[in-house]
């Protein structure tokens, strides 16, 4: 059978944060696949505002999709990104000589196709120790590591005259705990004024009730464009601003995207490894509680990830920010909470750095030495980069943290037994209790839920039961 000639196509019907974030891979696809056509199928209400922005390609409605508009052609490859049903129904009836992501097969059960892909799935509840940004995660099935490393996204513009004193606030978020409250916003437009800067309260129309609760803490004039503004022009709004001072939300990475500087406050159910601002040159500022380091769902009471951040530190790290030189970040000291600046890795891939003047001098914690850790064994297993940053890392953990080191040597041999049951016994696709990884030790939890989600993912056939054992017996080897 021949290679098709056909388009690629990437079906993306999440929400605007995530349309934005499938923008890389869109360029990725068109260096990877020269003049081929460049289908998304996407929310029309989401990629319509976003089409200035957007990097070439043709957008399709689901609407038109799910009428037949995209069956009775040959794709060379099919990319599904979204979670919903639909999308996986529509990639399994779809030809297509590769497809990646989600597919619903006709015997009715939902299989994901790609090796990243799968990892992906295994981070829900499990994403603690993860360190890759999901905007690699949804190129790494298909984008070599050449193409990543040749792009290069232009640092956020500076800021000049009058503009530099602008300050966006974004108060809005898809969760109430994915946000500061009112009460931070008041007290953080309060701060910026007596700075000598001038904030301007962003939002959509479902975060008027907070804007108005703002108003009603602080009764000083300040610019309030919540609800006021569409997409499109809230992009447009985003030239006139030296920063943007936001929660995890969409407008972040849209902002982003476009070069506007962006502070993000990180707090609730989020892991700036997973959902940061993705381009280089951003901020992102989070607690250094032990629960903040990464979280699927918040498990405890009392807020921990917004304890230190107070509107007086983000207003002078604001100004910090704008009055540079960027060299005064690195002598910063922030206690109980951590700054990250956003940077590329040699692969090409997003990177998280620590900055500030206490950072420079800590060594880095067990958690950081997991997630790095974790890092190199999934670069090496799942796109054949070298195992000695494996060795090393671990090296590095056996010498900062020799009990934990022994302690995870001992549970290893446990683990690999589980997973040698559950192989032998694992069909019916995915959706079964993920028994494997809730009886596990959490720093081999990772590989315990790549295991668990592989082997339900092909019914444990031989194949796939020898492929994940051979990641125990790869990782036995490197202890």
């Amino acid at each position: 059978m021949g290679v098709s000639s056909g388009p690629v196509l990437v079906l993306q019907m999440q929400r605007m944060g995530d349309l934005a974030l499938t923008f890389p891979l869109l360029l990725w696809l068109r260096r990877c696949y020269p003049g081929r056509q460049l289908h998304v199928v996407a929310e029309e209400r989401f990629f319509t505002p976003l089409l200035p922005v957007s990097p070439p390609a043709a957008y399709i409605s689901w609407p038109e999709a799910a009428s037949g508009a995209l069956h009775g052609r040959d794709y060379r490859l099919v990319v599904n990104l979204s979670i919903r049903e639909e999308a996986a129904r529509l990639a399994g009836q779809l030809t297509a000589d590769i497809k990646v992501g989600p597919v619903l097969g006709p015997d009715g059960a939902l299989r994901v196709r790609g090796a990243w892909q799968l990892y992906r799935t295994s981070l829900v509840r499990n994403n603690r120790h993860n360190r890759f940004h999901w905007a690699d995660l949804n190129a790494l099935d298909m984008i070599p590591f050449s193409a990543t490393q040749n792009t290069h996204f232009a640092p956020p513009r500076e800021p000049q005259g009058p503009e530099a004193k602008s300050v966006g606030l974004f108060v809005g978020a898809s969760e109430p705990g994915k946000r500061p409250d009112a009460a931070f916003y008041a007290g953080l437009v309060r701060e910026l004024l007596d700075r000598g800067l001038l904030p301007v309260l962003l939002g959509g129309p479902d975060d008027r009730p907070v804007a108005a609760e703002i108003r009603a803490l602080f009764d000083h004039p300040a610019l309030d464009l919540v609800g006021r503004l569409s997409l499109a022009e809230l992009v447009s709004a985003g030239r006139s601003l030296s920063l943007l001072i936001t929660p995890d939300t969409g407008p972040m990475h849209v902002a982003a995207w476009t070069g506007l500087k962006t502070l993000n406050l990180s707090v609730g159910n989020v892991n700036p490894w997973d959902t940061g601002p993705y381009q280089p040159g951003h901020l992102v500022l989070r607690s250094s509680a032990s629960c903040a380091h990464g979280c699927w769902a918040c498990s405890r009471d009392g807020g921990r990830c917004r304890q230190g951040l107070t509107p007086r530190r983000v207003a002078a790290l604001a100004a910090t920010i704008l009055r540079g030189p960027a060299e005064r970040l690195e002598r910063l000291q922030m206690p109980g909470l951590t700054l990250y600046g956003t940077e590329r890795t040699p692969e090409g891939l997003f990177g998280l750095r620590r900055l500030g003047l206490a950072e420079a001098a800590r060594a880095p914690g067990a958690d950081e030495l997991a997630g790095m850790f974790w890092r190199a064994f999934f670069l090496w297993r799942l796109s054949g980069a070298g195992q000695e940053p494996v060795r090393a890392a671990w090296e590095a953990l056996c010498a900062a943290q020799p009990r934990l080191a022994a302690n995870l040597g001992r549970a290893l041999p446990d683990l690999g037994k589980r997973a040698a049951r559950l192989a032998a016994g694992s069909a019916g696709g995915l959706g079964r209790p993920r028994s494997l990884l809730a009886g596990t030790p959490p720093f081999w939890r990772p590989l315990a839920g790549y295991i668990e989600v592989s082997l339900e993912n092909d019914d444990a056939t031989d194949e796939s039961a020898s492929r994940c054992l051979g990641h125990l017996e790869a990782l036995a080897a490197i202890l």
